[in-house]
């Protein structure tokens, strides 16, 4: 799922090719993914874009008249820009949006049916899709503790809350948490000064560092490789392939749709942590320390 460095490079893009353009039309050629029956199509055709935002892990684009469009890509949803009028791809397209100077396509590599668009007038309309949660680079370090320390849940969990931060998600997760040297499962209430400073500083520098790479990747264009899983990450998407600031083998640990990167080393002590479903299977034999688990 598209999360802040993905969403802040769709943005800019959508930015650079669509403020001050009148929508010309709405295409829909799947009946699922519009969401919402009121503002209509028809209505919002003809309106001058003048903004865009991010609200969570959504894309808002404000139209003319206190209208908007929301965009939630989910897991396998994707933006493409094609000329105008272009063909909606018959497989994986879902709708288009139509401008003088190009045509706004979304798709989706998924028959689950999750990306979802709405059409909305007002802003009090618009501030019900907010969960609520803060943006890191708003926090100061202080700020960031309470936020996290409100709920005692995992560090994984907590991060990954729209309810208290936005537009985290599984991947960069993985990432800050190996940057900060804690272990995924680590309690919020466990952590001493050292480690919240560690944990805040280790948010803002890898998301920053991750919108510039996007940026220089891109540029200017608009994206088309959009994923969870880079060659450069870390720990995301490289079970198996060695950590890059001790060599060993990175770990994972599933759970119900998702899984979890990390290194056992540089964020647990060497110690693994247990899979629900694995360490369930082979209760006494499951390995506890990565040392057992190279020499077992």
């Amino acid at each position: 799922m598209p999360e802040i460095p993905d969403l802040t490079i769709y943005l800019e893009a959508l930015d650079q090719r669509l403020r001050d353009r009148p929508l010309n039309g709405i295409r829909v050629s799947s009946p699922f993914i519009l969401r919402s029956v009121s503002p209509t199509a028809e209505e919002l055709s003809g309106r001058n874009v003048i903004d865009f935002r991010r609200i969570g892990k959504r894309i808002v684009i404000g139209l003319e008249g206190s209208t908007f469009i929301v965009i939630h890509l989910m897991i396998a949803g994707r933006l493409r820009w094609h000329k105008s009028g272009a063909k909606i791809p018959a497989r994986l397209g879902l709708m288009a949006f139509d401008f003088d100077n190009g045509s706004l396509i979304l798709t989706e590599a998924s028959g689950q049916h999750r990306a979802s668009v709405y059409l909305v007038r007002g802003e009090d309309r618009l501030a019900e899709f907010d969960a609520g949660g803060r943006e890191v680079f708003n926090l100061n370090r202080d700020e960031f503790v309470s936020v996290l320390s409100s709920e005692n849940h995992t560090l994984k969990r907590s991060l990954t809350d729209q309810r208290l931060i936005a537009g985290i998600g599984n991947a960069y997760s993985d990432e800050i948490l190996h940057r900060s040297r804690l272990s995924p499962m680590r309690q919020v209430k466990q952590l001493d000064d050292e480690q919240w400073t560690a944990l805040y500083n280790a948010c803002t520098d890898v998301l920053g560092e991750w919108i510039e790479r996007l940026r220089e990747q891109n540029a200017g264009g608009f994206p088309e490789k959009v994923t969870a899983f880079h060659d450069e990450m870390a720990v995301h998407g490289k079970y198996k392939q060695p950590c890059p600031d001790c060599g060993k083998p990175v770990q994972r640990i599933r759970y119900a749709s998702n899984e979890c990167n990390y290194c056992a080393v540089c964020q647990n002590q060497g110690n693994l942590l247990a899979d629900r479903s694995l360490s369930r299977l082979l209760k006494k034999d499951w390995p506890k320390t990565l040392d057992e688990l190279e020499t077992g």
